[in-house]
């Protein structure tokens, strides 16, 4: 099942249902009518998207209940779990695609949570922040921690456990085997950037990047 490229017109149409930049990316990049896992959901925008635009079957999972409750809110299946200890809740298989839309970096174990993706479905769709941006890299040589769009919290009131550049990424998903089928850079306002991969570890503000799971 290859990912398709992004469409102009259901661009337009996530724009108008709400979606973050960035997510319209992840829905173009997820084949109509799959089976999704959305991992770290939020309030269930991007599934609510995916069913109604591209005809796709879904599950959130969240743990955060107020964002729980938003999910519900929208009609959206979901399911409060820990992403660190409680994903073999999940069959092998049992989804075409698993989305994890920049929520790597905010938990403990990343290789564990990639390796527990990769087992529930052949196809992966990630995105994060890039710590390597060199607006990030200049805020560093004055002294302090970055804070961007991609990384608006200060250092001691912030999700966020691990900062890695593009290139920290790319190394943690060839040591778990997992393939890089594609990769969209984004500029600082989540959109595709103009310069696409050139430098990317040093111009983009974050990445998707879509995978495939070994052997598969």
């Amino acid at each position: 099942m290859s990912a398709p490229r992004s469409t102009a017109s259901h661009g337009a149409t996530a724009a108008a249902l709400g979606l973050r930049a960035d997510l319209q990316l992840v829905a173009d990049l997820v084949p109509r009518g799959s089976r999704v896992l959305d991992l770290g959901c939020g309030s269930g925008e991007l599934l609510d998207v995916l069913s109604r635009e591209r005809g796709c079957t879904g599950t959130g999972v969240e743990k955060d209940p107020a964002e729980v409750l938003r999910a519900i809110w929208r009609g959206v299946p979901v399911i409060e779990l820990d992403l660190d200890n409680q994903l073999d809740e999940f069959a092998d298989d049992s989804y075409d695609v698993v989305v994890l839309s920049r929520t790597l970096q905010a938990v403990l174990h990343p290789q564990h949570v990639l390796d527990e993706m990769a087992r529930i479905a052949p196809r992966m769709v990630v995105s994060m922040p890039n710590f390597g941006l060199w607006r990030h890299r200049l805020r560093l040589l004055t002294g302090h921690m970055p804070r961007s769009r991609d990384l608006p919290f200060t250092w001691y009131d912030t999700p966020n456990l691990h900062h890695a550049t593009l290139v920290d990424l790319e190394e943690l998903f060839d040591e778990r085997g997992l393939l890089v089928e594609q990769k969209i850079a984004l500029d600082e306002q989540g959109r595709r950037s103009r310069l696409g991969e050139r430098a990317a570890n040093l111009t983009a503000g974050a990445a998707v990047y879509v995978l495939r799971a070994p052997g598969r």
